[in-house]
C-alpha cells in the first residue's frame, strides 16, 4: 500500500498468533554427546560418591579423632587450635597490632576489608580481559593474599606448642571433687585460674594430679613458690593451706 511520494506501509506481525512452548529436544537428538540424567548420570554420581564416602569411613577408622578433656572455661592456661582454615586469622590475632586492646582490629577490620574487597571486586574491575598477565592489580592483590595466608598459616604451626598441647588435652580418669574443702581453697587462692578446673594443668603450669608430692611438699611450694609460680600466691591461712595441700597429694 502506497501513499504519497516514497511511503510504503507493509503488515508485519513478530506475535505467533499460536504460542508453542520452547521444549529442547530430547537427549537421543544428540547421539554420542549427551546422555540420560536418569538412571545414567545420576548413577555415576552416585558411584563416586559412595567411593569417596567409604575412603573417608576408613579414615576415620584408622586415625581416629583426636579427642581432648572435657572444656574447662576456668582454665585460662589452656592452649587453644582452630581448625586449619581459620589457622592465619588466629595467628594474626598473635600481634600486638591486632591484639589486646586492638583485637577489634585482627578480628573484624582486617579480615573484614579483605573479604569486603573480594567482595567487590567483579564491580571494581569491569574489564574485559581474563588473562593474568593482563589484569596486574588483581592478579598481584590475589597472589598477595594467598601468600598472606600461607604465611600466616605455616607460622601458626610452626610456633604453636604441640607438646603442651598434647598434655593439657589428655583424658584423665581422676575424678575432681570440686565440692570438698580443699578444692574450694585452692578455687579461692586462684590456682585453678592456672592449673585448670579440673588441676590437670596447662600451658603455664603443671597438673596437681598425681604429683607423688607429700603435703608438707605441696604446701612449702604454694608458700615460697617454685619455677614460673612466685612467692605469696596462697593468702589463706595455715589450716587451710593445710587442708589444700593434704587434699591435692591424695589425687592419683
Amino acid at each position: 500500500m502506497h501513499r504519497g511520494k516514497g511511503m510504503k506501509f507493509v503488515g508485519d506481525s513478530r506475535v505467533p498468533a499460536e504460542r508453542k512452548p520452547n521444549i529442547p529436544k530430547d537427549y537421543s537428538e544428540y547421539p554420542g554427546k549427551t546422555e540420560a540424567f536418569w538412571p545414567n548420570f545420576l548413577l555415576k554420581e552416585w558411584m563416586v560418591g559412595a567411593v569417596f564416602l567409604i575412603g573417608f569411613l576408613c579414615l576415620t577408622i584408622a586415625h581416629p579423632s583426636p579427642l581432648e578433656r572435657i572444656a574447662d572455661p576456668t582454665d585460662t592456661g589452656y592452649i587453644p587450635l582452630p581448625d586449619w582454615y581459620f589457622l592465619f586469622l588466629y595467628q594474626l590475632l598473635k600481634y600486638s597490632y591486632a591484639s589486646g586492646p586492638y583485637t577489634v582490629i585482627g578480628a573484624m577490620v582486617i579480615p573484614g576489608l579483605a573479604f569486603g574487597a573480594l567482595l567487590l571486586a567483579p564491580f571494581i574491575d569491569r574489564g574485559p580481559e581474563r588473562r593474568p598477565t593482563r589484569r596486574p592489580l588483581a592478579t598481584a592483590f590475589m597472589l598477595l593474599a594467598i601468600a598472606g595466608i600461607f604465611y600466616l598459616t605455616w607460622e601458626s604451626v610452626v610456633t604453636h606448642d604441640w607438646e603442651a598441647a598434647k598434655k593439657q588435652g589428655e583424658i584423665s580418669d581422676v575424678k575432681i571433687d570440686k565440692n570438698a574443702d580443699g578444692y574450694k581453697i585452692a578455687q579461692a587462692n586462684t590456682c585453678t585460674s592456672c592449673h585448670g578446673g579440673e588441676l590437670s594443668g596447662g600451658a603455664s603450669a603443671p597438673k596437681l594430679v598425681g604429683t607423688g608430692l607429700k603435703p608438707e611438699e605441696i604446701a612449702k611450694i604454694a608458700k615460697d613458690g617454685q619455677g614460673k609460680m612466685p612467692a605469696g600466691v596462697f593468702k589463706g591461712s595455715d589450716e587451710e593451706l593445710k587442708k589444700m595441700s593434704e587434699y591435692l597429694s591424695e589425687l592419683k
